[in-house]
């Protein structure tokens, strides 16, 4: 079974982080969950980078507020998917330093970036790479889908 690791600067980007390990455990995909400081723990970025491949995980998601370089050093690292998820910090240009961080990458070191606070869509991102070789994912993003498109119908219902 795909693994998705979710990894974020401090403990303080949780809470946005949390919308990620939610909509995965909603497509029941097994999650890794951890705090990797890419400016305090770089050890263990790097190890985590090197390594995660290795535990079975298939797509990293990374979130980062202030200068963001824990996405972009995880992708460095890893042969695997890396998603990013700018963080509006407390530290933060009203989040535009953490999104510009992350998704202005080199070439050859891609990170696909999602909006401002954007966790949720990471997840579905996330599931959607996965749901590429896993037709049981799939089939529960189809449906995923499917929810919006009548949650929409039936609002428009209320016009």
């Amino acid at each position: 079974m795909s693994k998705v690791g979710i990894i974020m600067g401090s403990k303080s980007d949780l809470p946005v982080m949390q919308d990620a390990i939610d909509i995965l455990k909603g497509f029941d995909i097994d999650i890794e969950v951890d705090i990797v400081s890419a400016h305090r723990t770089p050890e263990k970025l790097f190890d985590y980078g090197k390594n995660a491949h290795t535990r079975g995980i298939s797509v990293i998601i990374a979130g980062a507020g202030g200068a963001a370089h824990l996405p972009g050093m995880v992708a460095s690292l890893s042969p695997l998917p890396v998603i990013g998820v700018p963080v509006k910090s407390s530290n933060s240009i009203d989040g535009w330093d953490s999104v510009l961080s992350i998704l202005q990458m080199p070439g050859g070191v891609p990170v696909a970036t999602v909006a401002l606070n954007g966790a949720k869509n990471a997840g579905i991102l996330a599931a959607q790479i996965i749901g590429s070789s896993d037709q049981c994912v799939l089939d529960k993003i189809m449906v995923y889908k499917e929810g919006l498109k009548a949650k929409v119908i039936e609002s428009a219902k209320d016009l």
